[in-house]
């Protein structure tokens, strides 16, 4: 913690009184349910708007043409493998500042966050020139000629948003940590309200004010403009509200790079989004192999990895929520109420997911219905939701197992085995199945299917072996305490 600076006044911003929890297994985890709910339902509801972006994109592309809706697959995926490993790196700060909240130590808390807004600087560029020049994504993706000008139209307006994108993660990983989600949502809510009816005029058109129809470009447009007006809304908010005055964000511009905060950061963060990255262009790059069995199949695709990204946001928000808790624990030297709140909120997670995978596998039928009435791509997509249930409880259990030992600084150990399960057995397993390169495949794996079902059994694996990491952590640092 030497890195972090010395330790700052206690009158000024502190986590709420922590009092014991009441006897009982049963009512410990109700406690515990509670404790993270109150941090994780604004997390939710922001998260979903963040999702909706992309819903909203998918509702109106599907309905202006399959051709732009398969631009949309592949230049989502092109877009979501690029950013998310910044945003993991980023999102380091989280842990970091918990802990100094915890501790009582908001001034430097502060500091941690100007030393991450160079950071997303820094990685701003490098992945503006990445969407700028997207010819290995395309490549992947065997693009005809009319889908690569729309995928590249596409990123090149999402360059633009990207900064914003990674400069705004900064935000929300400080204010997630320092228990303020809700100024969080707020400006999320915000941005999705601007955005829809741009989308909805941009990609259609609007004949009377000479504005055409831009189709999948008119998505990347209205998302660069909301963006940036939801960042310079984050702005704002820290030089006037009086919340933050205790951080000491203001009123000396923005501090000079700080090499140990910076490494601090990087060394939690570099193997953290290093993991993220594996686990989502696993996912991301079945739909830019998929892109190449024909625009119909990557269609039904995209509709069922949109609503397996719906339904992911809840334990991800739970993720967030229980993660917090942990890290401020920490930092106020509870150690038995931080591991107990992390493996409960593996727990509810688990459960939650249990019973919203189910419900959408019984209402897969009506639910594609909202997304297409293409008979042909709906024919695509139903399949794929039969692995959706599992494929979801996996993700949920894992996600929330992450975030708990990144609340510990433990990370290596999580991109070890995402990349084993999520690449070596999801998309290397995928692979053989979905092309069949050895033709030993029964016919019936082979094409999406296959990509879902090695996928589904990578992230089962990593779910299994980041519990069971999880669990060994946690009964190793109980021993060391005792």
């Amino acid at each position: 913690m030497s890195a972090l600076g010395p330790s700052a006044g206690r009158d000024e911003p502190v986590p709420e009184p922590f009092p014991a929890p009441p006897p009982g297994r049963a009512a410990r985890l109700a406690d515990s349910g509670r404790r993270i709910a109150k941090l994780a339902w604004p997390v939710f509801v922001g998260q979903l708007s963040v999702l909706a972006f992309s819903t909203v994109d998918t509702l109106l592309v599907a309905r202006h043409s399959a051709a732009d809706l398969a631009a949309l697959a592949v230049g989502s995926a092109a877009y979501i493998t690029t950013f998310v490993g910044f945003m993991g790196v980023v999102m380091a700060l989280a842990p970091i500042v918990g802990q100094l909240f915890g501790a009582g130590r908001p001034a430097d808390a502060g500091r941690q966050l100007h030393q991450a807004v160079w950071i997303a600087l820094v990685f701003s560029a490098i992945g503006c020139a990445l969407l700028l020049f997207p010819t290995p994504f395309l490549a992947l993706a065997k693009a005809t000629p009319e889908q690569a000008d729309k995928v590249r139209g596409y990123l090149a307006a999402l360059a633009v948003a990207l900064p914003a994108s990674l400069l705004f993660t900064a935000y929300r990983a400080f204010n997630v940590a320092v228990s303020r989600p809700k100024a969080v949502m707020a400006l999320q809510l915000g941005a999705l309200a601007f955005k829809v009816p741009l989308s909805t005029a941009l990609v259609f058109g609007v004949p009377a004010l000479g504005l055409p129809s831009l189709g999948v470009l008119g998505c990347g447009i209205a998302t660069a403009v909301a963006m940036w007006a939801q960042t310079l809304g984050a702005f704002v908010l820290l030089r006037r509200d009086p919340f933050y005055a205790g951080f000491q964000l203001r009123g000396r511009g923005l501090d000079a790079p700080d090499r140990p905060a910076i490494g601090a950061q990087l060394r939690l963060g570099l193997p953290s989004g290093a993991a993220v990255l594996v686990e989502v262009s696993g996912f991301t790059f079945m739909a830019i192999f998929i892109a190449r069995l024909g625009e119909t199949p990557v269609a039904g695709h995209q509709i069922a990895a949109n609503l397996v990204s719906l339904l992911f946001m809840l334990p991800l928000a739970i993720a967030n929520g229980a993660s917090t808790l942990v890290a401020q624990r920490i930092g106020a030297r509870d150690l038995p109420a931080a591991r107990r709140l992390g493996w409960h909120g593996v727990i509810i997670g688990a459960g939650l997911a249990v019973f919203n995978g189910g419900a959408l596998y019984l209402l897969r039928e009506p639910v594609i219905g909202l997304y297409t009435r293409d008979l042909a791509v709906a024919a695509a997509a139903l399949p794929l939701l039969a692995f959706v249930a599992l494929f979801h409880v996996a993700d949920a259990t894992q996600t929330v197992a992450a975030f708990v030992l990144r609340a510990w600084r433990i990370a290596t150990v999580p991109l070890v085995i995402n990349a084993t399960a999520l690449w070596g057995v999801g998309l290397a397993g995928g692979y053989l199945l979905a092309f069949d390169p050895l033709g030993v495949v029964p016919a019936a794996l082979h094409g999406a299917r296959g990509f879902w079902i090695a996928s589904t059994a990578g992230l089962v694996l990593t779910a299994a072996a980041l519990s069971g990491f999880l669990a060994w952590t946690l009964r190793r640092q109980r021993r060391a305490a005792a």
